[in-house]
């Protein structure tokens, strides 16, 4: 390792740094936005689910930089072109995600919510959301540290991102840009995966104190190199 180096070439290492936050934060947050409506159509009718489910499998199958190729005659060589194929993929984790979350509520909760007189819309606004929230996020966690780490790969294709000093550091035999940016795209993940923790418990403070296991969510597997 040069240490000296690191200081020398701070604004580029910050700007990389945000540069990969962002494209590896946008496409879980879109995702979620998505995916929380079509999770609820999938769990009110439950013949969309499997369809959709097998859709995500396949979409979730495809190497991201197939994708990313694919895009680039369509949004060019922008942040665009990584922030589809990652919002995809982050669908692929949270459909799943909030349809077993709102499967999980146990039926009791839902009559007692009904014997309340609280409406359908109410009683999934207030009662079945919230009670799906560790799932939930238990898949956005997911989702986020995964794109956070796929983000890097658009920098094969031009997009600003820690993945230039990986790309970078190979190309010069040069480790310690390689070690940098290994370190930085981790640390990013745990940063916001921390900071994820940190929401659910705010949200769901009956659970404080609990050990929340993320139920029955079905999730398919994290490949950090999927290229």
């Amino acid at each position: 390792m040069v240490w000296s180096w690191i200081p020398q070439n701070w604004t580029s290492i910050w700007q990389y740094t945000l540069d990969n936050l962002l494209l590896g934060l946008l496409p879980p947050i879109i995702g979620l936005i998505v995916s929380v409506p079509v999770g609820i159509a999938c769990v009110l009718w439950g013949w969309l689910y499997p369809p959709v489910l097998s859709l995500s499998s396949a979409i979730y199958a495809l190497p991201s930089l197939a994708l990313f190729v694919v895009l680039i005659d369509y949004t060019g060589l922008g942040n665009l072109t990584v922030i589809i194929p990652l919002t995809l993929f982050s669908l692929c984790i949270l459909i799943p995600a909030v349809v077993d979350g709102l499967r999980s509520v146990p039926e009791s909760v839902r009559q007692a919510a009904t014997a309340m007189g609280f409406t359908p819309v109410r009683r999934l606004v207030q009662v079945e959301l919230p009670l799906a929230v560790p799932v939930i996020i238990a898949g956005l966690r997911i989702a986020v540290v995964s794109s956070i780490s796929l983000a890097s790969v658009g920098q094969l294709i031009g997009v600003p991102s820690l993945g230039y000093f990986l790309i970078d550091g190979f190309q010069r035999d040069f480790p310690t840009e390689i070690y940098l940016g290994i370190a930085l795209i981790i640390a990013l993940a745990l940063i916001c995966d921390v900071i994820l923790v940190s929401v659910r418990r705010l949200l769901t403070p009956w659970l404080r104190g609990r050990q929340v296991s993320a139920g029955p969510i079905r999730v398919l597997p994290i490949t950090a190199g999927r290229m």
